[in-house]
């Protein structure tokens, strides 16, 4: 029996290959890592223990201990309550998203899948014999989504619409509405929505007030959805190795849970508990606070910069998230954004990411930023960027046509 090919994964095997040797690292995606003196300090309760060091080391709860599953359940139930029965602990969102993926999708199935995206999202369904669509935001659309494009992608073999909101490299949302039609059209179908939430609830350049303000799939009138995060990315607490799988369909969290007996017993012990003490009311929102704080601070730095270099940069500036995708061009014509990331991480040692090696080769040109680094980090990357743009920029070859 041949085994299914499975692709390189273009931006981890990137990051994995500079990410440590970088002196300037403008490209990672989770927000200024903090230590568990840092989390401490952002708590409003100072006298509880994180970790209590008399515990016993074993397994501890197979799905996620029932104050971490309480306390996610929580964080969902604004508009309905979750059961904490419905939350599963996994290592990581990757691992969240890997395992919805094992359980819920295989041969014969056709997956859509929002783009640009984080890779694993539609090759993972490839590999698992799924046919995948991409359903793609664009530019021009300031990275919006068409949903009469996505009405022509289904076939009657459609299992699963894969959305990532907020969205990885781009740092746009998927406003109310459009979610509003979304749900309309799964339930006309009977499909699944998969949501990577992953970047949520980074929101930085909206108000929950805003008529766009994007809710949790969870929140949503429609039980065929799942949702996924993790500690990583608006949390500050990579290291931790805490993701979760969400739903409010008890058929799709038993078939998660059952794709997960395979891969993970539990998560550490360690891990959960520190992850239940930063999602708790008492720590939680000086957190946020503290992350939201240095994501509209670092944008602003970003887009001064963005503004200073117009005659060769445009985007479309971030709603949410961690993430930026800038377009570099000279002459009216894409660089080679690839060229140009290696030779600015030899030349500066400052590190972006390459939009077309790391989200797909229609990306010739575009750099994606990850700006809620430290903030000196930002700042220094970002003024040895400038040096470079004005003595080697002119130098750099321009994107090879197809």
């Amino acid at each position: 029996m041949a085994l299914a090919k499975v692709e390189p994964f273009a931006v981890e095997q990137w990051m994995d290959k500079y990410e440590t040797r970088a002196k300037y690292n403008i490209a990672e995606t989770c927000v200024a890592s903090i230590s568990l003196d840092d989390l401490k300090e952002l708590s409003e309760d100072k006298i509880s223990e994180i970790w209590s060091p008399s515990t016993k080391l074993t397994y501890g709860a197979i799905r996620g201990s029932e104050k971490l599953r309480s306390t996610l359940a929580n964080l969902y139930s604004a508009k309905k309550p979750l059961d904490a029965e419905k939350v599963l602990i996994t290592q990581g969102a990757i691992a969240a998203n890997m395992t919805v993926l094992y359980g819920l999708v295989g041969k014969g199935d056709h997956v859509i899948c929002h783009y640009p995206t984080y890779q694993q999202l539609y090759e993972v369904p490839k590999t698992l014999g799924a046919e995948v669509d991409l359903w793609r935001a664009r530019a021009e659309r300031k990275w919006q989504l068409n949903i009469e494009e996505l009405k022509g992608l289904i076939r009657p073999n459609t299992k699963m619409i894969i959305i990532n909101n907020p969205q990885n490299p781009t740092g746009a949302i998927i406003p109310k509405a459009m979610l509003d039609s979304l749900i309309e059209i799964a339930e006309e179908h009977n499909l699944i929505i998969m949501a990577d939430e992953v970047y949520r609830p980074l929101f930085h350049s909206i108000s929950p007030g805003s008529s766009d303000f994007p809710p949790s799939v969870l929140s949503l009138p429609y039980t065929k959805v799942i949702a996924t995060g993790s500690l990583s990315k608006a949390y500050s607490l990579a290291g931790i190795r805490v993701g979760w799988i969400a739903s409010r369909s008890s058929e799709l969290i038993e078939a998660c849970a059952q794709a997960r007996d395979y891969t993970t017993i539990s998560v550490s012990q360690l891990d959960d508990q520190i992850a239940a003490y930063a999602l708790s009311q008492s720590c939680i929102h000086g957190l946020l606070g503290r992350n939201i704080k240095l994501a509209q601070q670092n944008l602003l730095t970003l887009d001064n910069f963005v503004e200073n270099f117009r005659w060769t940069c445009e985007w479309v500036k971030p709603v949410a998230g961690t993430t930026a995708f800038i377009k570099f061009s000279k002459m009216g014509q894409e660089i080679d954004d690839v060229v140009f990331c290696e030779k600015l991480i030899e030349d500066t040692g400052v590190m972006l990411c390459p939009g077309s090696r790391c989200f797909g080769e229609e990306f010739k040109g575009y750099v994606r930023f990850g700006f809620c680094c430290e903030t000196n980090v930002l700042d220094e990357g970002l003024e040895k960027l400038r040096g470079f743009m004005k003595k080697g920029y002119q130098t750099l070859p321009l994107a090879q046509e197809e």
